[in-house]
């Protein structure tokens, strides 16, 4: 059976054409200079692309104990010497031009904790880095052609879109009604000395191929990527003293053409060099960075400043912006500084920069990794995956590396001996990317309208007097002068007409210069009346001003107060905030406290409960012995009644035996009174004792004996006697009738109420041996040693009279080696008492050696020990 459910159906991948050209990603390499003169350097620059790495004293590279020398090629490296003007010549300056030509590039810094990648993209006052270089060169090139604020807006989905003026200048008015503090002219914000003087003037550059009919407007954005997560580093959250909130992490997401960007980042639109690179300095004030061992302000994230410069045509007429969004050109350069790789034992990192520092590896091994699987693919022709999602930072920029822009990379090298393992890995990553090849990217389509059009189009502006087209209008207003040619010397009507003409032409001067004075008294007039209207307006406007002065302090004395009472309000929201939590956990310790006392109440009822039902079973059980004795006690009653029943019946035989005898004999003579007495005394008396053989002892039966002197004549007595002998002797061997119990059954029942048992570890033969006789000891001595039976069954009680038997020899089982060593023995056993109490009884015995050569045991005494609740009802 197949599944019914549908898989998601794969986005099908831009295809490229396989003639596509393809440039290296640019590696370039910067040495820094050591810290001091005296340390150890084992990096040596040989060639203006060559450096040799050497191992420090003390460290053999090899097992021959040889130093092994190294040496990477790039395609630039960069002395201690190098300025940062000449760096910014050869690595950023094309990408900044690539910009304006409407194509994306990637800048990112690499190498060890302390190798200069900071300084290297920011710079210090004075000395400008990479990023304000790249700043200064873009508004440069674009000052003259940016567009008003505003006229760009961003559209949270990575793209742009274009406002109409009046949309636009509605925004410019509500900016600057929501600035709290208007800046007045006389009051010039200094510039922030952090980032002051970054460039000097002599060094700024410009673009000299720009496309003067296009309108230009700069946004920037600042991120960072801390512990694998994405933080906006512009975002404006407001500080709550009491209660503040941690900042909230981005996400990536992909836009309309399959290229990742964060979602709701905050791009800031800015005019100049200044405003943008005080936009990061405030970014970067917020940067998580720490003192280690190795730098005094360490970064702890990857930073990525980002410059997007959209630019969109004029119209026809040269005026405003064409509106049409298809025709808006993105393009953006990214500027990181990666954290340096570290090793925990050189950085003795704990605690949060332990973690730190092992996000930072992780996210630099990813990106190991990708640049790996790139060249592997390019150089073997395999189509393994690339690892981009394994890290935020590889994942953001995996379009770069996919062909939608250049990529360099500055790999920052610190020479010192300390860090020379560290920089043999960042050589061999830095030589593995030069192989990684990156698509060039392709130029974007350019607006079909006519170029120059900005200054063909261009009107408005103050007339100028000495225009040659302004003083050609005013010729060809005055009368036509007539032909001035003198061909005859006598010709007099040449010189009256250009008379004539040269006096209408001063008549229409004189009449123009009439009307042009009186338009200039009118005007005047008017500007004197304007100038009046204008005296009132700014008189109005001075007294509107005072009093909006007056309402400005009211209201920031309400604002104030304001202030305060929510300040106020917060902490009382806090306050009740707590006492709530407060109500809470009481409420929850009343509950719990409440439910214990149930469940204490229902354990309680379910105890009152057994004992109830024990009691009852009890008095069952009671009821039932009783019961039981009653028909036992009758048992025995009629046992006996007919025990007696027979001994009448007995005797009454005995008498008609003796009757018989009496009548049927002869009646002998009369003995004399001895001999009478003698007989009755033989008569009366108890039977003899029945001798036991000692061969008769296992099977405890008895044989009765007769009297070896039989009487030498017959007589009742005689009679009597073997008649009674006769009859002991054929119920000797059956069982007692009626309930009696022999003698072997009552020495048992005996032995057991006084807790006396004899055991005899003894040989295999069929009868025991004779044992020795005890041999009785002073307790004083104090020389007998115990062994202590402990079965582990038994259960550990909190009873406190526990038995304590000092030089004893704890078993779980008996065994013949213990008992040999010892001359007492004690057997732990517990039971269920009848109450249904746990009950330990302690049977105590001595140890004695058989003749056999084995060990016996007799218990001689029983102790009992009970636990029992003293609450319990008795």
């Amino acid at each position: 059976l197949t599944n019914s459910k549908g898989k998601t159906p794969r986005r099908p991948a831009n295809k490229r054409a396989n003639n596509v050209e393809k440039d290296p990603v640019g590696v370039y390499c910067r040495i820094r200079p050591l810290g001091a003169e005296d340390e150890e350097c084992c990096v040596e620059m040989i060639s203006s692309s060559t450096i040799q790495l050497h191992a420090p004293d003390g460290l053999k590279a090899n097992r021959n104990g040889e130093y092994k020398e190294t040496q990477y090629t790039f395609k630039k490296v960069f002395g201690i010497n190098t300025s940062q003007r000449e760096l910014f010549e050869d690595v950023a300056k094309p990408l900044v031009e690539d910009l304006i030509q409407c194509k994306n590039g990637l800048l990112f810094t690499y190498g060890v904790t302390g190798s200069g990648k900071t300084f290297t993209m920011t710079g210090s006052p004075g000395e400008g880095g990479l990023l304000p270089r790249s700043l200064d060169m873009i508004f440069n090139s674009i000052g003259p052609f940016q567009a008003k604020r505003f006229v760009f807006k961003p559209d949270d989905k990575n793209g742009m879109e274009i406002q109409g003026q009046v949309d636009a200048l509605l925004e410019r008015q509500k900016r600057d009604s929501q600035q709290s503090v208007p800046k007045t002219p006389s009051s010039r914000q200094k510039a922030d000395p952090e980032f002051a003087d970054m460039i000097h003037s002599e060094e700024a550059c410009k673009c000299d191929i720009m496309d003067e009919d296009c309108c230009y407007s700069v946004f920037v954005s600042y991120i960072e990527v801390y512990n694998n997560y994405i933080y906006d580093l512009l975002e404006d959250v407001q500080f709550d003293p009491i209660r503040p909130k941690p900042p909230q992490s981005k996400i990536l997401r992909e836009d309309q053409n399959h290229n990742m960007y964060v979602a709701g980042c905050t791009e800031v639109e800015v005019k100049s060099t200044e405003e943008a690179f005080e936009v990061f300095w405030k970014g970067q004030k917020k940067r998580r960075i720490a003192n280690t061992q190795l730098n005094r302000e360490s970064s702890r994230s990857h930073s990525v400043f980002t410059v997007k410069l959209a630019q969109a045509p004029l119209d026809a007429d040269g005026d405003h912006i064409l509106q049409d969004k298809n025709q808006v050109n993105v393009s953006q350069l990214c500027l990181v500084d990666l954290a340096g790789s570290e090793r925990t034992n050189r950085t003795r990192a704990q605690g949060s920069r332990l973690r730190e520092a092992g996000n930072i590896n992780q996210s630099l091994m990813t990106l190991r990794t990708c640049i790996e699987v790139l060249r592997e693919n390019q150089m073997c022709g395999t189509s393994k995956m690339v690892p981009y999602r394994d890290s935020k930072v590889t994942h953001l920029f995996k379009n770069y590396f996919d062909g939608e822009g250049k990529v360099r990379m500055v790999v920052c090298v610190n020479p010192k001996a300390d860090d020379y393992e560290e920089t043999m890995l960042v050589m061999r990553f830095a030589e593995m990317t030069q192989e990684v090849e990156v698509a060039r990217p392709v130029d974007r389509p350019i607006c079909g309208l006519a170029a120059g059009r900005r200054h063909r189009n261009q009107r408005g502006g103050p007339i100028n007097a000495d225009d040659p087209i302004v003083l050609g209008q005013v010729i060809e207003s005055l009368p036509a002068l007539p032909s001035c040619e003198l061909m005859d010397p006598a010709d007099d009507q040449t010189l009256p007409r250009l008379i004539e003409a040269l006096e209408k032409r001063h008549c229409v001067r004189q009449i123009m210069s009439e009307r042009l004075n009186k338009t200039a008294n009118t005007l005047r007039s008017i500007l004197q009346q304007l100038d009046g209207q204008l005296d009132a307006k700014e008189t109005f406007l001075h007294d509107q001003r005072s009093k909006l002065g007056e309402k400005e302090k009211t209201i920031s004395s309400q604002k104030l107060e304001i202030e305060r009472l929510e300040k106020k309000s917060k902490t009382l929201e806090y306050k009740v905030d707590i006492l709530q939590k407060t109500t809470e956990m009481y409420e929850q310790d009343k509950r719990s406290l409440q439910q214990e006392l149930e469940t204490r109440e229902q354990r309680l009822q379910k105890e009152l409960t057994d004992r109830r039902r024990i009691e009852h079973r009890m008095q069952g059980m009671v009821t039932d012995a009783n019961v039981k004795w009653e028909k036992e006690c009758v048992r025995r009653v009629n046992a006996k009644q007919m025990e007696l029943q027979n001994k009448l019946w007995m005797k009454d035989e005995k008498l008609k035996q003796l009757k018989a005898i009496v009548t049927e004999s002869k009646k002998p003579e009369r003995p004399s009174r001895d001999r009478d007495h003698n007989i009755n005394q033989k008569r009366s008396a108890s039977p003899p004792p029945l001798p036991v053989s000692p061969s008769t002892i296992p099977t405890c039966t008895s044989v009765a004996v007769q009297d070896p002197k039989p009487p030498t004549y017959p007589s009742v007595a005689s009679c009597i006697s073997d008649w009674e002998h006769k009859f002991s002797v054929e119920t000797s061997g059956h069982p007692p009738q009626y309930g009696d119990s022999g003698p072997s059954q009552g020495t048992s029942s005996v032995g057991r109420r006084r807790g006396q048992a004899t055991f005899i570890f003894c040989h295999s033969s069929g009868t025991a041996l004779p044992v020795h006789p005890l041999h009785r000891r002073s307790h004083s001595a104090g020389g007998e040693k115990w062994v202590d039976h402990k079965p582990p069954c038994n259960l550990d009680l909190d009873t406190v009279l526990q038995p304590i038997i000092p030089n004893a020899i704890k078993v779980s089982t008996p065994s013949e080696k213990a008992l040999s060593k010892c001359q007492k023995y004690v057997l732990r056993h517990q039971e269920l008492a009848s109450d249904g109490e746990i009950e330990t009884k302690l049977i105590k015995g001595n140890v004695f050696k058989t003749r056999g050569g084995g060990q016996a045991v007799q218990f001689v005494d029983i102790e009992t020990l009970k636990q029992e609740c003293p609450t319990a009802p008795r």
